[in-house]
């Protein structure tokens, strides 16, 4: 080996070491003049919150708390997009149905029971999205009476998801209060802004 270069020391790993992940920063002080794209969480910059379609609906909870998030994509081992599922899918009336349709109990079912199919999931063309502005997107989410937004992108003539909208995100970024709110309340503030 030559002389000029010289070997590194390793180290031992402590117990409680975690991982670094890209954080997105996001745009402070937006209105609804400002560009879409400053409020929309881009997976090209941070990392998608995912699992698996055969996790526990109290694994994905517990991930959805520790990511501060409230939606999961579902996808299988070569990451194409099986479905979603929300925090209002774990919590609501979904499992309790699926248990009366099936039997068992809520440790019995798995994400696949109970998400949104990918074939039932629309979502927001990025060629759209770049030229919009914050008052379209809460416009958009409030006409759908949606807590998300996906969006999607065409690169080598293959669908990806791009990113995501999320009523939390857009009313951070705006200086509102979300905790303890509704989806249509924080719906209602957003669209106040308008």
């Amino acid at each position: 080996m030559s002389s000029k270069y010289q070997s590194l020391s390793y180290i031992n790993i402590e117990s409680d070491t975690t991982y670094l992940r890209p954080a997105q920063n996001f745009v402070e002080n937006v209105t609804a003049e400002s560009p879409a794209i400053d409020v929309m969480t881009d997976f090209t910059k941070v990392a998608a919150i995912i699992m698996g379609p055969c996790s526990t609906l109290d694994a994905a909870e517990k991930r959805m708390t520790a990511s501060g998030v409230r939606l999961l994509l579902v996808v299988d081992q070569s990451n194409h997009l099986l479905g979603l599922i929300t925090l209002t899918d774990l919590q609501g009336s979904k499992p309790m149905k699926y248990m009366q349709e099936a039997g068992g109990t809520r440790e019995d079912i798995f994400l696949r029971d109970i998400m949104t199919k990918s074939n039932q999931i629309d979502a927001l063309p990025m060629k759209a999205v770049e030229l919009s502005r914050v008052g379209d997107i809460i416009a958009t989410m409030k006409q759908s009476n949606r807590q998300h937004a996906l969006v999607v992108d065409d690169e080598n003539n293959r669908q990806g998801i791009r990113g995501i909208f999320s009523t939390k995100q857009i009313s951070i970024q705006l200086g509102l209060d979300y905790k303890t709110k509704e989806t249509r309340e924080i719906l209602a503030d957003l669209e106040a802004v308008l």
